[in-house]
């Protein structure tokens, strides 16, 4: 069984920067595939960007275009996204998850664990 705590969110204006931590415990860090998703208030949960195991496959949706890089560090056994030129529509609860599968793409179901996930809000 996998745990995975984000943090790293909070409140920014648009065109500032955070970066998104999500720890793992209690697995084998680097058996899993790692994805990024999020939900705004009164929306559906949308994929943002995933990393394969070794972090040499990186895949991102459409609305990132280079602004959210997503890394791994499997000695520390954290997934980051790096969150740059922030815009007031990328406000919304960020969730990490883990996936046993080689390369999962961006469905929900694909992943088979969750974190609690961390606010970001940004502000126009």
């Amino acid at each position: 069984q996998v745990q995975l705590v984000e943090s790293g969110g909070g409140s920014v204006q648009a065109g500032g920067s955070l970066r998104l931590s999500c720890k793992a415990s209690g697995g084998t860090f680097n058996s899993y595939a790692m994805g990024w998703f999020r939900q705004a208030p009164g929306k559906e949960r949308e994929f943002v960007a995933m990393i394969g195991r070794s972090g040499a496959v990186k895949r991102y949706a459409d609305f990132v275009k280079g602004r959210f890089p997503i890394l791994r560090d499997n000695a520390k056994n954290t997934v980051y996204l790096q969150m740059n030129v922030l815009k007031p529509e990328d406000t919304a609860l960020y969730y990490c998850a883990a996936s046993i599968r080689e390369l999962p793409g961006d469905l929900g179901h694909e992943y088979d664990y969750w974190g609690q996930g961390t606010q970001v809000t940004v502000s126009s």
